[in-house]
């Protein structure tokens, strides 16, 4: 064969092999494996759990459980009887506040009793949610290593496996999270073609996925090993492969940027301080410090910004602004509750969105949307919603 026609053929056969690789890597969508959900998604039924499932090839659940020594989550008890009911295997995770050895042991405790409370069930997992800027982020790796490790040990007294859940810039930066080991949080602005932290158990993609008959937004991880399927090879099957497919894809397409040009948005809200933190100068951990702002604590903020892989609000002071660091830039404001500036309603039997919305002036998709919910979601009888 002429050896310009020779090469032509390579070259159109390299051609055609890279496209079609190009096409398989670029196709291999992040899984939506395991959804975790907490008092800030409310009630969750067994048929969304199901949904998600059948649909969007969920196979696992993790619980939030509790947080500090204080906080026992109102809905995991639910949350985990009905993710049981919908076939999916469930575990538990604890918000971290520690920053002691001893602190760590007492959350662990107070963990473990919340959780077996809650009924999850021994040998799930219950993971410790380490991500507190100005708790876990002002202190060395070796100290957090050390706090990690005996909550994780005293966790295992009461038939738990554990592990570490953290953002990946903490990751083996503010503590050891070894191969093998570890949930990452990290929110890339491409998620398709590559399988992130594939080396830990599980890497959570993305904050703001959606479901069909769920309403609001959650984070959805893909998981690299069968550590949160009890410890083997997931036998949760969904019914419609396709839809698992076609909605896995959009998902990735539709996955939130992080805010890297650092513009701030409006966040007008009031917030009591569950732990001293820093107000500083300016949006950076080194800036000056202008207060240390004790436990209870009330905060007015105006803004919100994501910079320098924080998620920072700004207060406004009487002769400028303060700004507080109020997590990885992953992470919503967890370490901070709002102040009682709801009204709340408690659902009675015979009550729906209707009647609810009508005795309070309230449209029923305001009344559902301002408790992160959709009119078509199921309420029960004891169960809380804001109305003001």
């Amino acid at each position: 064969m002429n050896k310009h026609k020779l090469k032509a053929l390579i070259l159109t056969v390299g051609a055609i092999f890279m496209a079609f690789l190009m096409v398989n890597v670029t196709s291999q969508a992040a899984r939506m494996d395991m959804v975790d959900v907490s008092n800030n998604n409310g009630y969750m039924s067994t048929a969304e759990y199901t949904s998600m499932r059948n649909e969007f090839g969920v196979k696992a659940l993790t619980v939030k459980v509790s947080e500090g020594t204080t906080f026992k989550d109102g809905y995991a008890a639910s949350n985990i009887a009905n993710g049981q009911a919908a076939g999916l295997y469930v575990n538990g995770y604890h918000f971290a506040h520690y920053k002691t050895k001893a602190q760590a042991i007492a959350e662990a405790d107070f963990a473990g009793q919340a959780a077996k409370a809650a009924g999850l069930p021994v040998g799930a997992v219950l993971a410790t949610d380490v991500e507190s800027a100005e708790e876990q982020g002002i202190l060395s790796q070796a100290t957090n290593d050390r706090n990690n490790a005996a909550f994780m040990k005293e966790i295992q007294k009461f038939g738990y496996r554990t592990d570490i859940y953290t953002s990946g810039s903490w990751a083996n930066n503010k503590m050891t999270v070894k191969g093998k080991t570890g949930w990452i949080a990290s929110y890339p602005y491409v998620v398709s073609g590559k399988n992130w932290y594939s080396t830990n158990h599980a890497w959570q993609w993305s904050s703001t996925a959606k479901f069909r008959i769920s309403y609001g937004g959650f984070d959805v991880s893909q998981l690299n090993s069968n550590y949160y399927t009890a410890g083997q090879k997931s036998t949760v099957k969904p019914t419609n492969k396709g839809a698992v497919k076609t909605n896995n894809q959009k998902a990735n397409k539709n996955v939130s940027k992080p805010a890297a040009s650092a513009k701030w948005v409006k966040e007008k809200k009031t917030y009591t301080l569950k732990t001293a933190v820093k107000l500083h100068t300016s949006t950076s951990t080194s800036s000056n410090t202008i207060a240390i702002l004790p436990a209870g604590t009330t905060v007015k903020t105006d803004q919100a910004i994501i910079k320098g892989g924080y998620r920072w609000v700004r207060q406004p002071r009487f002769n400028g602004y303060g700004y507080l660091a109020t997590g990885p830039a992953s992470n919503t404001l967890e370490y901070v509750k709002s102040d009682a500036t709801h009204t709340y309603y408690t659902v009675k039997y015979g009550d729906s969105w209707w009647t609810i919305a009508q005795r309070n002036g309230l449209s029923m998709t305001t009344l559902a949307s301002q408790n992160g919910k959709s009119i078509y979601t199921t309420i029960y009888p004891s169960q809380r919603l804001v109305v003001r």
